[in-house]
C-alpha cells in the first residue's frame, strides 16, 4: 500500500514575492509622487505669502504718505530719479517685486478717490518646463477719507 503524505506548504512562492515587491514599488511611487507634488505647492504657497506682504508693504507706505501720486501701470516706467517720498517706495516696490519674482514680474497700483488696488503678477510654472502659468495677487483696500490720496 502506497501512502501519500501530504506536505505542508513551508516558505512563500517566487509568484507571490514578486506580486510584493510590485505592490510595495507601486508604493514607494505613490509615495514619491505626493512628495514632489507637495514641494512644488509649496513653492506656490510660498510666492503667494512674499506677494501679499509686498503688496501689504506698499499699502501701508501708501497710509502713511496719503498725499503722493502712487499710481503704476507698468514697472518699467517707474524711474530710479523719481523723487520725494512716493517715488523711493515706488521704486522700493518695483525692487521687491524684481527679486521676488524676477523679470517677468509684474505690478501695478490703481487709485481712485480713496480706493487703492495693488496687484501683482508671476510665472508660477512650479518647476515645470513651461512657462506662462502665472499666479497673481490684489490687494484692495480704503486709505483714510480724511487724507485722500493724490489720483490726478
Amino acid at each position: 500500500m502506497v501512502r501519500f503524505y501530504k506536505r505542508r506548504q513551508a516558505g512563500m512562492t517566487l509568484i507571490e514575492v514578486l506580486i510584493a515587491m510590485l505592490i510595495l514599488a507601486v508604493g514607494l511611487l505613490g509615495g514619491a509622487g505626493l512628495q514632489l507634488n507637495a514641494l512644488k505647492y509649496t513653492r506656490s504657497a510660498l510666492m503667494n505669502t512674499q506677494a501679499s506682504f509686498i503688496a501689504q508693504d506698499l499699502l501701508d507706505r501708501m497710509r502713511a504718505n496719503a498725499g503722493g501720486d502712487y499710481r503704476v501701470t507698468d514697472l518699467d516706467r517707474i524711474s530710479p530719479s523719481l523723487s520725494g517720498v512716493a517715488g523711493q517706495d515706488l521704486n522700493e516696490f518695483k525692487r521687491n517685486i524684481r527679486q521676488f519674482a524676477g523679470g517677468a514680474g509684474k505690478g501695478t497700483v490703481a487709485v481712485s478717490g480713496q480706493q487703492v488696488r495693488i496687484s501683482l503678477e508671476w510665472n508660477d510654472a512650479r518647476g515645470g518646463q513651461h512657462d506662462g502659468f502665472s499666479s497673481s495677487f490684489t490687494l484692495s483696500s480704503q486709505i483714510s477719507a480724511d487724507a485722500p490720496v493724490k489720483a490726478s
